[in-house]
Parts: C-alpha cells; sequence; structure tokens
C-alpha cells in the first residue's frame, strides 16, 4: 500500500473518531437534559402532598379532584424512566389534575388566603417555569443529537456503532398544553 492509501485511510479513521465523539457528547448532552427535567419533576411531585393536605383541611368534601391529583402523581412516578413519552403523557394528566385542583380551591376564600397555600402555590408556579425550561433544554439536546444522527456522513457512523434518535418530551393533548393556572389574586 502506497503513502496515499495510508493517507486516504488515516483521514477516513480520523473523520470517523470525529464523528463518533460528537454523536457522544451529544448523546450525554440528551441524558444530562432528561435528568434536568426528572429533577423538577420529581421536585414538583413532592410539592403535591404538602399541597393537597392543605387544601384537604379547607375543602373536605372536593374528595374528587384530591383523588385525581394523588392518581395522576402516582401514576406519572411508575412511569419508566426510559419512556420519555409515557411520562409525558402522564404528566400532562397531572397538571390537568392540579388545574382542576386549583380551580376548586377559588371556592374557598380562606384557604386561598393561607399562607401556606400561598407559599406551596408560588412554589409549584415556580416549578413549572422551570420544567418548562428544562423541557426546552431537553428537546434542544434531543434535536441535535437527532441531526446529527440522521445526517450525511454522520449517520453512516451512528448506524455503524448503534446510535439512535431521541425522542422529544412533548404533551401530545393540546388541552395539556395549558399550564394550570395558579394565580388567585383578584
Amino acid at each position: 500500500m502506497d503513502m496515499i492509501g495510508i493517507g486516504i485511510l488515516a483521514a477516513i479513521a480520523l473523520f470517523a473518531i470525529i464523528v463518533y465523539n460528537a454523536l457522544v457528547r451529544a448523546r450525554q448532552m440528551v441524558r444530562e437534559a432528561w435528568s434536568g427535567i426528572d429533577v423538577q419533576l420529581k421536585r414538583r411531585a413532592d410539592l403535591i402532598p404538602n399541597l393537597i393536605k392543605t387544601v384537604k383541611g379547607y375543602a373536605k368534601h372536593e374528595k374528587d379532584a384530591l383523588r385525581e391529583v394523588t392518581e395522576m402523581r402516582t401514576r406519572a412516578q411508575a412511569v419508566p424512566s426510559g419512556d420519555i413519552a409515557g411520562r409525558a403523557a402522564a404528566e400532562g394528566m397531572l397538571s390537568q389534575a392540579l388545574g382542576k385542583l386549583f380551580a376548586v380551591a377559588e371556592d374557598y376564600p380562606d384557604l386561598k388566603a393561607n399562607e401556606n397555600f400561598k407559599d406551596l402555590q408560588d412554589s409549584l408556579e415556580e416549578t413549572e417555569n422551570e420544567i418548562q425550561m428544562a423541557r426546552r433544554y431537553y428537546n434542544g439536546a434531543a434535536r441535535a443529537l437527532n441531526v446529527r444522527v440522521e445526517s450525511f456522513p454522520s449517520n453512516l457512523v451512528a448506524s455503524t456503532f448503534g446510535f439512535h434518535q431521541a425522542e422529544y418530551f412533548e404533551i401530545a393533548d393540546a388541552r395539556e398544553r395549558e399550564v394550570p393556572t395558579v394565580s388567585f389574586d383578584n
């Protein structure tokens, strides 16, 4: 083999190494981004029991709304960590249930004035904003990986080494896209 052939093989090997490392970096960004979403979803789930306890003290006969939030929280936590679409659907249903719970709380002026409820409401609103930011970051990282996996010539390296597209963290139902209203100011 002559020097030109060796040079061409070395260039191809160097190209494959560079592309492979870029794919690994993109996959790690997706994993890191998912971890950020997971942390925020857990934070929201941890706020819910205190919220339910506070509402329960004021709205004793609103058991359906409280039960629905509890059930949706349990469902969301039961989704396997790798099931992005399943987690998105479960979290969307939880957001809907929280929205209903806050709508029920509208009928209880003493509850709306309760300092603990206000603090929980503020924490939940802040967490919802953090979830939105984490979702955007994750979807951006997933998009970057997906472009690398699909684009030529990096798709050749991706298919050779088993890289796959990442799922986006999306909410399918348009009604679930609405952020629950957590402000009770008149």
